[in-house]
């Protein structure tokens, strides 16, 4: 089977591999549809481990199997990373800080024409796409969940603003999970094709990066790796607020501990999604609450995979780029 190996952004090889065999209660897929994540591109992040097949958004049809839940022919979202729903932090509701959540996947990778599912990702990570949720759509459901996390962590009401920095796709689930929430979103970036799909997508104001804030909001959320956007933060949050850092930059933030202090102000993170948060983002989708097909601006076959890395890399007029194997 073809196999794309990430070695850097800037190089990337397709190889032939075997078809992984299947043991009992596993799974074969047929990869219809894969994703790339921004992180997949973010070289500080994967160059420790490289070269290896990346890819974690995935779609795809039952080929095989060995387990009695699932048969061939079934239409699937499949999720990399599973909790054990045994340890201490997945009886205490925090699958997403497990260690076998952390070091689970499918093998060999999504950026492949077939994956082979683990047991534990088959009983705790396999989701039947409804009709009326295509392939494409599908891989958006890892994603989605991310941000289904992130907010539910944050407490975002009807009567709160909610500035978030930064309209890549991240951004984009974001302001859409934010307004569903009933909040009023301002959005920025630097970069103007994105600052206007903000708005197509639900912005109420959208601003350049580069302009002065002069406003106080109650939730703000990083969805940008640029320092500019931490510093952004904090100069925007209005007393009692939270800031989620949904995306981090590569090197320590400084926080400006008089304010914290004293204006009472909480800081957290979110990385990842728990089952709970893929079943409800599918929900969002299949009922069409949350619009993931418009996000997708580039569809390529697996075969021009380095273009679809220099698109995401480049980050400029793109959202989302999918993979067709």
């Amino acid at each position: 089977m073809l196999v794309a190996k990430y070695y850097n952004n800037n190089d990337i090889r397709l190889e032939d591999l075997p078809t992984p065999q299947i043991g009992p209660g596993e799974i074969l897929v047929k990869v219809r549809a894969s994703g790339i994540c921004g992180t997949d591109a973010m070289e500080w992040y994967r160059l420790p481990k490289a070269p290896r097949i990346l890819g974690h958004e995935i779609a795809g049809e039952i080929v095989e199997s060995k387990s009695d839940h699932y048969h061939p022919g079934q239409r699937v979202f499949v999720s990399h990373h599973v909790p054990c729903n045994d340890c201490k932090y997945c009886r205490e509701d925090n699958q997403t800080a497990c260690d076998t959540l952390h070091s689970g996947n499918y093998d060999p990778g999504g950026y492949s024409e077939f994956v082979r599912v683990p047991k534990i990702n088959v009983d705790y990570g396999v989701y039947v796409l409804p009709d009326q949720v295509s392939y494409i759509e599908g891989t958006m459901i890892e994603p989605l969940a991310c941000g289904v996390r992130g907010l539910g962590l944050i407490d975002i009401r009807p009567q709160h603003t909610v500035l978030i920095l930064g309209c890549g796709i991240s951004g984009i689930l974001n302001i859409q999970l934010a307004k569903l929430a009933g909040a009023r979103v301002i959005a920025t970036d630097i970069n103007e094709y994105r600052l206007k799909k903000a708005q197509e997508f639900g912005a109420d104001v959208v601003v350049h990066a580069a302009q002065d804030l002069c406003l106080k909001a109650e939730r703000v959320i990083v969805c940008t790796g640029a320092y500019a956007a931490v510093e952004q933060a904090f100069r925007s949050i209005d007393k009692k607020g939270i800031i989620l850092f949904f995306a981090i930059p590569n090197r320590d933030i400084s926080i400006p501990i008089p304010d914290f202090w004293r204006n009472e102000l909480t800081v957290t993170t979110s990385y990842g999604a728990a089952p709970a948060d893929l079943e409800a983002a599918l929900d969002l989708i299949a009922t069409r609450k949350i619009n993931v097909k418009d996000t997708i601006t580039q569809i390529l076959p697996l075969t021009q995979i380095q273009e679809g890395f220099k698109i995401v890399a480049e980050a400029k007029d793109s959202l989302k780029v999918v993979l067709e194997p």
